[in-house]
């Protein structure tokens, strides 16, 4: 839409001020918490939408894991690979990421899909359950919504936004192969009334050991 930003050009300018906002999340260290108590050390791991690298990379890291952050912003992947130096980050798109084989421990993905097109949130979504590996977990958070299209101001930019129902979510996870085993909504008001408070979805799944 015309006027409207990319998400590499939102985060490109956001940078710093998108952690000053949304750097603690109760729900997101709750869920790094269940994550890391359940990965043995060098377990790999994927982080979808890394951002500065704190705080997914940088917990996963220092529990021991081999940590692989992509990231649509240049700017963002500058300050992961300076704050968190024992992860590697590269700046990739979820939609045409193409990960090595051998699958992931884990993929984790905090609202990496909004700035995207419905159909794309969807195809993202089956992307990142493909790489999770047997016995592996995705560990995802969105704003939940049968939202397709819809043009917004987010942190004082313009940029249209799509995303799923929760139970879309639910279905969609499962469909993929994994075994949904948490899922939850909560409110959140990010610091410093830097952006409105949000209604964030959280889920936790796994890769069965066995088809």
């Amino acid at each position: 839409m015309s006027g409207h930003e990319s998400a590499a050009e939102v985060f490109d300018a956001l940078a710093e001020r998108y952690e000053e906002a949304f750097g603690r999340v109760p729900a997101q260290a709750q869920a790094l918490d269940w994550l890391t108590g359940r990965l043995p050390k060098g377990a790999r791991v994927l982080d979808v939408g890394s951002g500065t690298g704190r705080p997914t990379a940088e917990r996963l890291a220092a529990a021991g894991c081999e940590v692989t952050g992509i990231d649509v912003s240049a700017e963002m992947v500058a300050l992961a690979r300076e704050r968190v130096p024992r992860a590697r980050f590269e700046q990739a798109d979820v939609r045409t990421y193409a990960p090595g084989g051998g699958g992931f421990d884990a993929v984790c993905a905090f609202f990496p899909l909004l700035m995207m097109e419905q159909r794309e949130v969807a195809a993202s979504l089956e992307r990142m359950a493909s790489w999770v590996a047997p016995g592996g977990y995705l560990v995802l958070a969105t704003v939940p919504g049968d939202i397709s299209g819809l043009a917004i101001e987010w942190m004082g930019h313009q940029v249209t936004v799509s995303s799923l129902s929760e139970q879309e979510y639910a279905t969609r996870i499962e469909t993929a192969g994994l075994e949904l085993l948490y899922h939850r909504t909560s409110l959140f008001h990010p610091e410093g009334g830097l952006a409105d408070p949000e209604e964030h979805l959280f889920c936790y799944a796994r890769r069965r050991d066995k088809p």
